[in-house]
């Protein structure tokens, strides 16, 4: 047992060694006696040796490149490596993915994702003696002693971007009690994630024979990390300063070993990553880039150094070279939903009817650029639990998955024509403003001209009415017998007795 402090080993914040380094010494000597006695039964694996495995690898079979039409990917030296599409989930580069292999320190991808969704970033974590103490000689630790405390969000930090093993043990034993409750909650997360072939037993990812995961599991795993904008951003931190507090005294830097993050190797659109190497994993590693509406995620296990960094690259440029987005409203004709007048919302102004019924404006499939969406294969189910979604209709090029597309129910939009409406008709109005109203102008036509006929008739009715007595005859009528009878009057006989008193007029 090494019975010095362990912080006098970590050499990059202390210039001398505050306990005798005789143990430590003497510990030294038993390990090479130990490893000498070992390679005198077996030979060393030597780097010529990882490299010519390396370069053996590059003859395994890309999976990928089997099927009709798809773009070619390029012969790689990882035993298995993987390219997905993180928002739609297509699988565009694929060698060996399913392959249970050693996942080393990109295993702290869960381990942060679990702290992120169980914890806030104020949280302060204590680290105990096991935390600080049970991780391997050597391995990756940013030196935080025992009893000292940071805080949730440098602890993340000290995971992501020193991949500091101790920080990890920490970060668990805060969140489940103890490091194998936490390796519990990794594998649940890790099979509702849908992983089929990973098994965790720690938090930070050093060797053991039952800590595997596959490339395929990893990227599910690396797809919910990068989701999370908190994660992603302290995932692509190139350098972090560790400033000293009244729990943690320590004042110093650590870089992060990604070369794609910091800068070393530069590429566009970075958005994160997690190196990982042990000798039984030799280098893993996981990286996010985003160009042309495609977000790529990239897993290289089982690779010799530095070439984990340009088989990343060499990958990216694939995706993004041979690869589009391609919107599905704006190509799809045989789901598209006509008017109906049993399928409609409300009228506009115009009375024209939308659809009840809509493709998802918003879903989009990576197709290869060569491909035609007619050349598409689909198929619709209608088994979903979305709210406002009624089926989903998943996309195929050569029974390869390229992509998915919801129908849903069409969203109540103000009419193109409202009078007083906002310009965006998105936005809510503002609470104090009147409710806006949709005039049909056909059903005001057919009322203005019932009002009119309606007036017309009123009129005629009472033109006859007074111009009409219906008791006396007309009016006309009656001025031409008084003039008659005041002539007969004058001229002939008097017809002023009682017995005409009864026609005065």
């Amino acid at each position: 047992m090494i019975f010095c402090k362990r912080k006098a080993l970590h050499f990059e914040k202390y210039s001398i060694i505050k306990y005798s380094i005789i143990p430590v010494f003497i510990y030294t000597i038993f390990l090479a006696y130990a490893a000498d006695s070992i390679n005198a039964y077996a030979a060393p694996v030597t780097g010529e040796d990882y490299q010519a495995e390396a370069e053996e690898r590059k003859a395994l079979p890309v999976q990928t490149n089997e099927i009709e039409n798809w773009p070619a990917g390029p012969a790689i030296g990882a035993q298995s490596a993987i390219l997905l599409e993180a928002n739609t989930g297509v699988l565009l580069y694929a060698k060996n993915i399913d392959e249970k292999l050693y996942p080393a320190s990109t295993t702290k991808l869960m381990t942060c994702l679990l702290a992120a969704e169980n914890s806030t970033m104020d949280e302060m974590v204590t680290f105990s003696h096991d935390a600080v103490f049970s991780i391997e000689p050597g391995s990756s630790h940013i030196g935080i002693d025992e009893n000292e405390s940071m805080p949730m969000e440098e602890c993340l930090y000290g995971i992501l971007t020193g991949s500091a093993n101790e920080v990890a043990n920490a970060v668990a034993e805060h969140i489940a009690g103890s490091m194998e409750d936490f390796a519990k909650m990794m594998n649940e997360k890790a099979a509702e994630l849908g992983c089929k072939n990973t098994h965790f037993v720690n938090a930070h990812g050093l060797h053991d024979e039952n800590h595997y995961t596959s490339a395929y599991d990893l990227a599910l795993i690396a797809k919910a990390f990068f989701q999370n904008e908190l994660l992603s951003r302290i995932g692509n931190t190139p350098t972090h300063h560790f400033e000293p507090t009244d729990t943690q005294p320590d004042d110093f830097f650590k870089r992060n070993k990604h070369q794609l993050i910091t800068g070393e190797i530069p590429y566009e659109g970075i958005k994160g990553g997690k190196t990982g190497y042990t000798s039984d994993a030799r280098q893993t590693l996981v990286t996010c880039a985003e160009q042309n509406g495609m977000k790529l995620i990239c897993v290289i296990m089982r690779e010799e150094s530095p070439e984990q960094f340009y088989d990343t690259v060499k990958l990216f440029d694939y995706g993004f070279s041979n690869f589009s987005v391609v919107n599905v409203k704006e190509n799809e004709t045989n789901y598209s939903i006509q008017n109906a007048n049993f399928f409609n919302t409300s009228n506009d102004i115009f009375g024209n009817s939308n659809p009840i019924l809509a493709l998802n404006p918003n879903s989009y499939l990576i197709m290869p650029k060569t491909a035609v969406f007619d050349e598409l294969d689909s198929r619709i189910s209608y088994d979903t639990t979305e709210e406002n979604q009624v089926a989903i209709i998943n996309y195929y090029y050569h029974d390869s998955y390229v992509g998915t597309a919801t129908v849903d129910l069409a969203k109540e939009t103000a009419a193109p024509y409202e009078f007083g409406a906002a310009i965006n008709p998105i936005e809510e109005a503002p609470a104090e403003e009147p409710a806006t109203i949709i005039v049909n102008i056909k059903t005001i036509l057919i009322a203005v001209l019932a009002a009119a006929g309606l007036l017309i008739v009123v009129c005629v009715i009472r033109s006859v009415i007074l111009n009409y007595n219906i008791f006396g005859g007309s009016r006309a009528a009656g001025k031409h017998g008084r003039r008659w009878w005041r002539k007969r009057r004058k001229d002939g006989p008097d017809f002023s007795s009682s017995r005409f008193d009864k026609f005065n007029f």
